[in-house]
């Protein structure tokens, strides 16, 4: 009962959060939850690690001689379940760059489990840090204080989620960049021929909040083949957290959804929507013992404005999956001939 009461608080609560893109995204989110959100920790009970890397809008040729504009992408991540604590520990590492922006994040990730209906909750906390770059932009006017010339910054930030997992089942709620760090930049000051004759730090990025919402569930069809819907709701939320215009914008809002067959948990392939993007289709093969590795690769076929964007993103994802642990202690043998 409790589990069916869950499900709709979830759904309610992401109603009012639901991703402009500043942050980078995945196509296989549904094996990526340690990425998206802090409670997910663990909660599966067994260690996961996983590396993902990105090439989004491939050859994007409209940045007009610059660095270019495609979204390069590497990420790699670990979840450790801690029974002594019923808990977990993660970590999330990320380098992503655009143009003549490069950022890096580290994030390590705690989360407590609380059996609830036929699965558990996990309640997550992040801490992270961020290192910020910028390269040399084009200018109008030379010594607009506002345009960054090779300046970095570094943050902590912190983050916050919900992730509910049964065996058919599940859902997550998180936010990040609770604090909304500014990153200061320095900019150049330039004579009347263009030359840099200084520097100063005047320039601004600000680390917008950022909210997820994702689920999942599983479908026995037959004995060998489960399918999976899968959907991920996203926005970016600038402004205070009291400020109305910090949820009535629209275009802060973006979701995708899909679905995936998965065969003897060992083959997969599926399809994915992402809104006024792209649709993609995903592949992957499981191996070794119970299928502990896994390779996957997913193409996104940008259907939507492809002359600010191009024609296809590619991602590929390995990961390795370790057995669930057993008990911490072996139960007692007991036999006739010690009865006394």
């Amino acid at each position: 009962m409790k589990g069916n009461v869950l499900v709709p608080l979830l759904l309610l609560a992401a109603a009012g959060t639901a991703s402009a893109q500043q942050q980078p995204q995945f196509t296989h989110y549904g094996f990526n939850g340690m990425y998206l959100n802090p409670a997910y920790a663990g909660i599966k009970g067994q260690t996961e690690v996983t590396l993902i890397g990105r090439y989004q809008y491939l050859n994007l040729s409209n940045t007009q001689g610059d660095a270019t504009g495609s979204p390069r992408t590497g990420m790699a991540s670990v979840s450790i379940p801690i029974r002594a604590l019923s808990g977990g520990l993660g970590a999330v590492v990320y380098y992503d760059r655009i143009a003549e922006s490069k950022v890096t994040n580290a994030a390590l990730s705690y989360s407590q489990h609380i059996n609830l209906g036929n699965g558990r909750l996990g309640i997550g906390i992040q801490g992270t840090y961020t290192y910020l770059s910028k390269g040399s932009y084009k200018y109008i006017d030379a010594n607009d204080p506002y345009v960054p010339e090779n300046g970095s910054d570094r943050k902590f930030d912190a983050g916050a989620g919900l992730w509910y997992e049964s065996p058919k089942f599940y859902a997550g709620l998180s936010a990040n960049n609770l604090f909304r760090s500014t990153y200061t930049l320095q900019s150049a000051r330039r004579d009347a021929n263009g030359n840099i004759i200084g520097y100063q730090n005047t320039s601004r990025s600000l680390g917008e909040n950022h909210a997820y919402f994702t689920a999942g569930y599983n479908i026995e069809a037959s004995s060998s083949v489960t399918v999976t819907p899968t959907v991920l709701i996203k926005s970016v939320l600038p402004g205070n957290y009291d400020a109305v215009s910090k949820y009535d914008n629209e275009k802060n809002y973006s979701f995708e959804g899909g679905v995936r067959a998965t065969f003897n948990d060992q083959f997969w392939a599926g399809v994915n929507y992402r809104y006024q993007e792209s649709f993609a289709g995903l592949l992957g093969y499981g191996f070794g013992a119970d299928n502990r590795y896994r390779i996957g690769y997913a193409f996104d076929f940008i259907a939507f404005n492809q002359a600010a964007r191009a024609f296809s993103s590619h991602e590929i994802m390995l990961s390795l999956r370790l057995p669930k642990a057993g008990p911490i202690t072996r139960p007692a043998i007991r036999t006739p001939r010690y009865s006394f």
